[in-house]
């Protein structure tokens, strides 16, 4: 393929489902944003391409015809450690989902189990987020245990602490982070433009020092700013 220009993200897809595999190459080939580096359909395609192409996002499934999608991010961040990772997969056990983030997996979305807009989830992880669907988001969570418990408001039988007022908006957005919902929903629920909804979700991850999906709900639920989804 022709080398990217103008600054595109060089993806690098795995994906053994050949259907699938077309569906999802079609998607960033007609992003203009992206270059499609290779769609490759085996580990062994996978980390051929890691070792000899520059590449700024790899794409990948975990259950391959000769292997886990896991090494090949382990091999991206041994070869490549600039470029990031986010598998789209149909497994979503904790041992899977933790296996896989500490691999340097930085966006984890669940094949089958809810719509979701890829291209959003790339920009989403470009910009600094992490992209996960509300099961990962959910298994995370459960994974997460608070050192210590931040202190009661006795009038508001609420958690307090040391954290940016929200305002009502970032505050409606917040919650419908936590029930799952894309950039575009999100959007269209509140009557907001699409480049408004990642203004709002900057703001907040900068108001609760967060960093991604999982990590800001699970901060806003532990602070009583949002009800459980």
């Amino acid at each position: 393929m022709a080398a990217p220009t103008n600054g595109q993200c060089r993806v690098l897809l795995v994906e053994d489902d050949a259907p699938v595999r077309a569906r999802l190459a079609h998607i960033i080939a007609d992003w203009p944003e992206g270059h499609l580096v290779a769609a490759c359909a085996t580990l062994g395609e996978v980390l051929t391409q890691i070792a000899t192409t520059p590449v700024d996002l790899l794409v990948s499934d975990l259950q391959l015809p000769d292997g886990n999608g896991i090494e090949a991010i382990r091999r991206l961040r041994q070869e490549q450690p600039k470029a990031e990772a986010m598998v789209i997969s149909a497994l979503g056990d904790h041992e899977t989902v933790i296996a896989a983030i500490e691999a340097g997996a930085t966006g984890f979305l669940l094949k089958d189990a809810e719509p979701f807009d890829m291209i959003e989830a790339i920009k989403e992880l470009l910009a600094g987020g992490s992209p996960v669907s509300s099961a990962i988001a959910r298994t995370i969570i459960r994974r997460i245990k608070p050192e210590t418990p931040a202190p009661v408001d006795t009038k508001t039988n609420k958690t307090s602490g040391p954290v940016q007022k929200l305002t009502r908006r970032e505050t409606e957005i917040l919650q419908g982070v936590a029930k799952g919902l894309t950039y575009a929903e999100l959007a269209d629920v509140y009557g907001i433009s699409h480049q408004t909804v990642p203004v709002h979700i900057r703001n907040i991850y900068r108001k609760l020092e967060t960093h991604n999906r999982s990590e800001t709900v699970y901060e806003a639920m532990r602070l009583g700013l949002i009800e459980r989804p």
